[in-house]
């Protein structure tokens, strides 16, 4: 497995060198409006290549299985109102956000102080022999950006309750490796295990494990699937749940430095890497950033995803609406839309040949963006990791060569 690794890495990045794909800014204007056609191909032998390609046909199931969920839920609320919010003045004070790169006045830093409650889980995922598995709490004292949109988001009153679950070493507190899951995939005992965090903290690290807005417990009591509540309040609201995602977070990490932990940083899984990367862009205290297959054009994406794209495709020519207007609305919390606050030495980016649910051309713009940072390409799909064992390690030495 480790010569796959290779030679996927040697040819992306080497093949990638001569092509630019990521425009001058404004990105969301200046990116073809066709990128979500551009192939995700590498010029790969023939066992290499099969292999990639057999991953390929996995993440092309699951793809449309979450997308015939989230079009059937959510797109009626999300998509029906697509030409009605587009010229409304929720619509116009998102996109004059991201016109200025204001992304101070979206990111709010937080100002509050919380009272964090610490308890003991119903079910432990994770008794370490020197050490404490805990569940961390604490309301959210966040309120949306854009004020007329108040009163429609807090309605949500689970989604008020921020958590996380920390596991921590006996002693002196440890650098932390903060942890954020993927859509729909909130379990903290499927992140322990898919990401190795046990692994982890067997090296020496101290592990938060963040619970995303609308997710787990966050979700309501009539939300059909954890992750819900991003859609189906329409782009305000998903553009309102980034916000909240940043804004409760960095508020875990005041906690984490007020109890005495100098460093830490963070990685995440898809929809958890899109966070991890937007963070990277807001706060200058993280030691580095890691995205897993992250999530980097949610308009693009979603123009992929059969057969949600059919539903979108339908409703922007009937509305009127084009691809670079709905990556506009959006932009404010972009990965691309800001230079991070990490230097590229502290930044990496981890990502799959046969990924279909965040293809290879979406890591390859987070990667130019980034000033082409480190990358590590495996040969597998956005669940299934081959090779995983030799980024972990990768990772592991990335962090610590940053005396981390």
């Amino acid at each position: 497995m480790t010569d796959l690794s290779d030679s996927i890495t040697r040819i992306a990045n080497a093949d990638y060198s001569h092509s630019h794909a990521l425009p001058d800014q404004p990105w969301w204007e200046n990116l073809e409006s066709n990128f979500h056609k551009f192939p995700n191909g590498f010029e790969l032998d023939l066992k290499t290549r099969s292999m990639v390609n057999a991953t390929v046909v996995q993440d092309v199931i699951l793809r449309t299985l979450a997308a015939t969920l989230i079009a059937s839920c959510c797109a009626p609320m999300t998509l029906g109102r697509l030409k009605k919010w587009d010229t409304s003045r929720d619509a116009e004070f998102y996109r004059n956000l991201a016109n200025r790169g204001a992304r101070e006045a979206f990111f709010k830093k937080p100002e509050a102080v919380v009272e964090v409650e610490v308890t003991d889980p119903r079910w432990v995922l994770f008794k370490p022999e020197d050490g404490v598995c805990k569940n961390l709490a604490f309301e959210s004292p966040f309120t949306p950006v854009n004020q007329d949109f108040t009163d429609r988001y807090l309605k949500h009153s689970n989604n008020r309750t921020a958590i996380a679950q920390h596991w921590r070493h006996d002693g002196s507190p440890r650098p932390t490796l903060c942890v954020i899951h993927g859509f729909m995939a909130d379990a903290y005992w499927a992140n322990s295990k898919f990401l190795a965090l046990e692994w982890f903290y067997k090296q020496g690290y101290d592990v938060l494990l963040y619970t995303l807005p609308f997710h787990g417990k966050r979700q309501g009591a009539l939300s059909p699937f954890s992750g819900y509540g991003y859609f189906s309040g329409g782009f305000a609201q998903f553009n309102e749940s980034v916000a909240q995602s940043i804004y409760d977070l960095r508020l875990f990490l005041d906690y984490l430095q007020a109890n005495g932990v100098s460093q830490f940083g963070v990685t995440g899984i898809s929809l958890g890497g899109y966070t991890a990367s937007v963070l990277a862009n807001v706060e200058e205290r993280l030691e580095f950033c890691i995205p897993n297959v992250p999530v980097v054009s949610p308009p693009d994406l979603f123009l992929e995803w059969s057969p949600m794209n059919a539903v979108l495709k339908a409703t922007m020519a009937v509305s009127g609406v084009s691809v670079r207007e709905l990556r506009h609305l959006m932009a404010v919390h972009s990965p691309l839309s800001y230079k991070p606050k990490l230097d590229r030495e502290r930044l990496m980016i981890i990502a799959g040949a046969g990924d279909r649910l965040a293809p290879p051309k979406y890591c390859r713009l987070l990667w130019e963006h980034w000033d082409r940072c480190r990358i590590h390409w495996f040969p597998g799909n956005h669940l299934v990791h081959l090779d995983q064992g030799r980024y972990l390690k990768e990772m592991l030495a990335f962090m610590r060569n940053l005396n981390f």
